[in-house]
């Protein structure tokens, strides 16, 4: 009698084996490209999303993560107080026209001059209100509000030989732990501004405070800025570093303030000296991003020995 053999079924097993192997696999190798989208937006910037429809501009130009550009300084980004201080000195924000205009309404009229004023006491008089006003007025109007606190210069006694000595030491540290900012002006520099640590002077200002009641944990930085030409300076500086970004505050003189010279116009070969104290966690021993104007830099301050 013969017998018939009938076909053995296939086991369903393999083809999941194999389908569990390849999600192995693929899961081994990392994620592939078609999980995220890279590229650049006509403004610059650079994006990485997870599909088409995110990506944060029109007229994007996809490219591969391996063959992206290098960006550029004027592309990085920038600290938020930074930003925020330059549209407040701005004169076109409409933020400052609404006070601007408030002032202008609620400023009193000058007086009409009266006719028992003789001649020659008119032609006194302006002059005299000049003077008054260069008296009591600060050479500063960004710090016009700023009090002036216990070790700000007057307090720290600095002759003029200290203050030669402390713009020869911000120049002289160039060499060892350079950090020159420039604004150029007619084809040149118009203002070289240069900053720089002095432990000694770090010493003086913490004893001042200190005696005063108002201690300083933080580092201190030395600035010095030589007008090349007739500029403006102001010193609204940031510093950022890690994911701490550092501007200080104009009107507080235990952040930042100015022991010889002024802020505002300098003329050509005046040179503006000042300090900034960082907060407590800055490391002047590590590479730190100080941004000035729409210039940026990355130093390191107190570079080991």
């Amino acid at each position: 009698m013969n017998r018939t053999r009938r076909p053995r079924p296939r086991s369903r097993r393999a083809p999941l084996l194999r389908a569990a192997a390849a999600s192995l696999l693929a899961a081994a190798a990392g994620p592939s490209a078609a999980e995220s989208i890279s590229g650049v937006c006509p403004d610059g910037s650079i994006f990485v999303v997870q599909s088409a429809s995110a990506i944060p501009c029109s007229e994007a130009r996809r490219v591969e993560p391996g063959q992206m550009p290098p960006i550029k300084p004027e592309y990085l980004p920038r600290p938020y107080a930074w930003q925020l201080f330059q549209e407040r000195q701005n004169p076109n924000n409409p933020y400052n026209l609404v006070e601007a205009g408030r002032a202008a309404a609620a400023a009193p009229r000058a007086p009409e001059p009266t006719a028992a004023a003789a001649s020659g006491a008119a032609a006194v008089q302006p002059a005299a209100a000049a003077a008054q006003l260069a008296a009591v007025a600060p050479a500063n109007p960004a710090t016009a509000s700023a009090p002036r606190p216990a070790g700000a210069a007057a307090d720290l006694g600095l002759s003029n030989d200290e203050i030669r000595d402390l713009v020869a030491i911000v120049e002289l540290s160039q060499e060892r732990a350079p950090a020159l900012l420039a604004e150029p002006h007619a084809g040149g520099p118009g203002l070289v501004l240069r900053l720089a640590r002095s432990a000694a002077f770090e010493g003086r200002l913490r004893d001042a405070w200190a005696a005063a009641g108002r201690p300083a944990a933080g580092s201190v930085v030395l600035f010095a800025a030589e007008a090349r030409s007739a500029v403006d300076f102001f010193a609204n500086l940031t510093f950022a570093q890690g994911h701490v970004a550092f501007h200080p505050d104009p009107a507080n003189a235990q952040q930042i303030g100015v022991l010889r010279g002024r802020q505002g116009a300098l003329a050509a070969g005046e040179i503006t000296l000042g300090y900034v104290v960082l907060p407590e966690q800055a490391d002047l021993a590590a590479p730190i991003d100080i941004y000035w104007n729409d210039r940026r830099i990355t130093a390191t301050l107190a570079p080991a020995s």
